[in-house]
């Protein structure tokens, strides 16, 4: 049988962290139907942002990729706060924005920091669809944002 969320998440030496409030006139995620469509998570951990600035000039592109590991699991989290996650079939669909630096062009390798923490939590079941692109600003001076549609019984 192979491991549940849970079991991989304490495997990787993660938990699922509180949804974090949103700062605007939103909410963190809304079920319709079978998916749960989740608003833009930031890299918070512990109420703070893992980095700040662009990724190619203030933040690496190693920092970017953890950034985005973090903003996948506050995504988690948000599908957490309107189904159990053990209802989740499948991640469908990872939409992954990057604050960059001119010249900086490597933005699918900062969301690969989301795609493989998803992966590594739900297996098959976290291999989706994916789109990553370059923004010039992002809310809080963040280096990325990421948002998912997740499939649920």
């Amino acid at each position: 049988m192979a491991a549940s969320w849970r079991e991989n998440l304490e495997r990787l030496g993660l938990e699922l962290p509180p949804v974090a409030a949103p700062a605007g006139a939103y909410i963190p995620a809304l079920r319709s139907g079978a998916l749960v469509y989740t608003s833009g998570q930031l890299p918070f951990v512990g109420g703070e942002l893992t980095a700040t600035g662009k990724v190619g000039a203030e933040v690496s592109l190693d920092q970017g990729r953890e950034a985005a590991k973090y903003c996948a699991l506050n995504a988690l989290a948000a599908v957490g706060s309107v189904v159990d996650l053990d209802e989740v079939v499948r991640i469908v669909k990872v939409v992954g924005f990057v604050a960059s630096a001119p010249g900086f062009n490597d933005q699918p390798l900062v969301i690969n920091g989301a795609s493989e923490l998803l992966g590594e939590v739900f297996g098959a079941a976290g291999v989706h669809a994916r789109s990553a692109v370059g923004v010039f600003e992002l809310p809080r001076n963040t280096p990325v944002e990421v948002e998912l549609i997740a499939e649920v019984r």
